[in-house]
């Protein structure tokens, strides 16, 4: 019986680019290699492809392997110039099609989705790349209760994220953004518990996983890029919430998934505060290192890495 030839993705020209490789390599050990023929991928940082060490046109894929696993991060891999290049060649690859991938990265459009769909979602304000910041920090901080969120519109890991309480670190967080992204963010700052939710594509319809709380210590400000892959978060799976509240989240999960348009599966981020439940965003290529949160749903939902590897190379070979 022919072994399936399947091609794991990792690096990339990303500020993930780390992680990457170690979500890589978490994906490399959880394939059975029994039922594969498993090639190590990898995308430098200037974007050259090598299989096994060995440098290859992206075009030549499809001869060597049948399916790839994207392992990559942030730019390229989750912004659907990844997907967009494989469906060029006709070569299969897990996870999230172009359009659904350049909808969950581009965060004022995920937004605007998630509205569309009666999705609890925080207030936000848009820096537009012509705007000075100075004038518009000054006009938010009249207008607007501090504290306040400053993100890039696109970035992923929390990356080029501030959270800010005076006029000036306002300024100066809109700058910082700004090297991530020409369009800057401000969105209301929402206090409360921090949950993420999983959900994995079936047969007919999305089924959602266990969701996860993420405790941070006092001397943390956020779940920000360096505390996120330092192991030293508490996280709960499942998570110590009501089976109402569960339920409302896992169903948000799916609904945020079907708005963007997703496949195969996604990870969607939520705060649970005095004023309700809201989603902050939606990951459509959340991280499988050692330390990531999916591999605990999975764990919680009593599925190895490598069987849900197995199910979603299938969803992809169809």
């Amino acid at each position: 019986m022919l072994k399936t030839r399947v091609g794991v993705v990792r690096g990339g020209p990303s500020n993930e680019y780390e992680v990457s490789l170690k979500t890589g390599a978490h994906i490399l050990n959880a394939l059975s290699k029994e039922k594969y023929q498993v090639r190590d991928i990898l995308i430098d940082r200037a974007g050259g492809w090598y299989v096994d060490g060995r440098e290859i046109q992206i075009g030549k894929l499809p001869a060597i392997i049948d399916v790839a696993v994207n392992a990559l991060h942030g730019e390229y891999g989750e912004d659907g110039g990844f997907q967009r290049d494989l469906d060029r060649i006709g070569l299969p690859y897990t996870g999230s099609g172009a359009f659904g991938s350049s909808a969950a990265t581009n965060k004022l459009f995920a937004k605007n989705l998630f509205v569309e769909n009666n999705i609890n979602t925080p207030e936000v304000c848009i820096i537009e790349p012509e705007e000075d910041p100075s004038a518009r920090a000054y006009e938010l901080f009249r207008n607007f209760m501090p504290p306040y969120v400053v993100k890039p519109v696109s970035s992923g890991s929390s990356v080029g994220v501030f959270i800010v309480r005076t006029k000036d670190d306002l300024q100066s967080a809109i700058t910082n953004a700004r090297e991530f992204s020409d369009i800057v963010l401000v969105e209301e700052y929402i206090k409360g518990r921090e949950i993420t939710c999983g959900v994995i594509d079936g047969e007919n319809a999305t089924h959602a996983l266990h969701p996860v709380e993420i405790i941070i210590p006092d001397d943390y400000t956020f779940f920000d890029y360096d505390f996120k892959y330092s192991g030293k978060a508490e996280e709960i799976c499942p998570a110590h919430i009501t089976p109402e509240k569960e339920r409302e989240i896992q169903k948000m999960a799916v609904t945020a998934h079907n708005a963007l348009g997703l496949q195969h599966y996604s990870r969607s981020d939520f705060i649970i505060s005095s004023r309700g439940i809201f989603l902050l965003e939606t990951n459509s290529l959340p991280g499988m290192t050692a330390e990531s949160l999916f591999p605990k749903e999975l764990k919680a939902a009593d599925m190895e890495v490598g069987e849900f590897l197995d199910h979603v190379i299938e969803l992809a070979m169809r």
